[in-house]
Parts: C-alpha cells; sequence; structure tokens
C-alpha cells in the first residue's frame, strides 16, 4: 500500500514539475481516486505512541523528497501546548501505523519521549523555507540562496 501512496505522490510531482518546464498535454483528470490511497493527514498532527502506547510526540511535518517519496517525519517533543517543545527528525520508516479502537490508525514508534528530547533539534526557518539544525544559523529576513535542489518546504500554518 505504501508503494502505491509514493506512486500517486510522485505522478503528481512529475506532471507539476513536467508543466512548468514546457507545454504539454493536457493534465489528466481522475474520474475516481483509487480506494487504497492515504492522505497525509494520516501522519500529520497526529499523536506519535511508544509500543506501551505512552504519547511520546506530535508529527509536525511531512518531508517529501523529489521522487514523491516520504522520507522524513519531524516529530514535535515535549513541551506543554508548543511551549518548550522541541522538532526532531525520524526516518519514515522508523513510524509504523497500528490500529485500535474503530479500527483508527494510530503512529508507533520504537523509541521512548527522552530519546526524542535528547536527538539533535530541529526549527523551521520560514525565509528559506527548510528545516534547520536548532544550533545552525538562521537567516535575518534576507532571502537565502535556494540551493538545486531544496527539502521540501513546511506548510504555512506554522
Amino acid at each position: 500500500m505504501a508503494k502505491f501512496v509514493y506512486t500517486a505522490i510522485l505522478f503528481a510531482l512529475t506532471t507539476t514539475i513536467a508543466g512548468a518546464q514546457s507545454p504539454s498535454p493536457p493534465v489528466r483528470i481522475l474520474a475516481n481516486v483509487p480506494a487504497d490511497n492515504l492522505t497525509v493527514t494520516h501522519w500529520y498532527k497526529q499523536n506519535v505512541y511508544d509500543p506501551s502506547d505512552s504519547k511520546i510526540g506530535e508529527i509536525m511535518d511531512v518531508l517529501i523528497d523529489r521522487e514523491g517519496k516520504i522520507g522524513v517525519l519531524i516529530v514535535g517533543v515535549g513541551g506543554f501546548v508548543g511551549v518548550g517543545e522541541k522538532d526532531v527528525a525520524v526516518p519514515f520508516n522508523a513510524v509504523q501505523f497500528k490500529t485500535k479502537d474503530n479500527n483508527k490508525w494510530y503512529p508507533v514508534m520504537n523509541t521512548t519521549k527522552d530519546a526524542l528530547k535528547t536527538a539533535p533539534g530541529y526549527k523551521y526557518d520560514s525565509t528559506a523555507m527548510m528545516w534547520m539544525p536548532e544550533s545552525g544559523p538562521t537567516t535575518t529576513g534576507v532571502s537565502a540562496p535556494r540551493p538545486e535542489n531544496p527539502p521540501a518546504a513546511r506548510p504555512n500554518n506554522r
């Protein structure tokens, strides 16, 4: 099922990139959405739990590579109502999805809240539109040079 999601995202990115580069044939409009597709809301803003079902964080962002594959989840850990929270990066494959009450999916990581708290932190730089190491420099409002292949951008809600 994950391969299908990756393929759908890759198709969407490919058609967007191809359309920006040169004139292309009309976009194919789907009459039906494949039933086994997953939405980003399966991950984004979802609580993350450890194997004993204790909450250890919340998925703050989903990073997608240039091929359309989800590679990294940014997980917020610690703090209270966003104050004192630390954002850490974890590989997408470190999160397993389990079901419980009414077959509702929820993300589970084989780690602890303390391990996440001691991991290197990241912060979102809205000027550069990318996640930066917490200890790294930040921009000062001046547009930063854009890398040739920039990382995935964060949604505008933060």
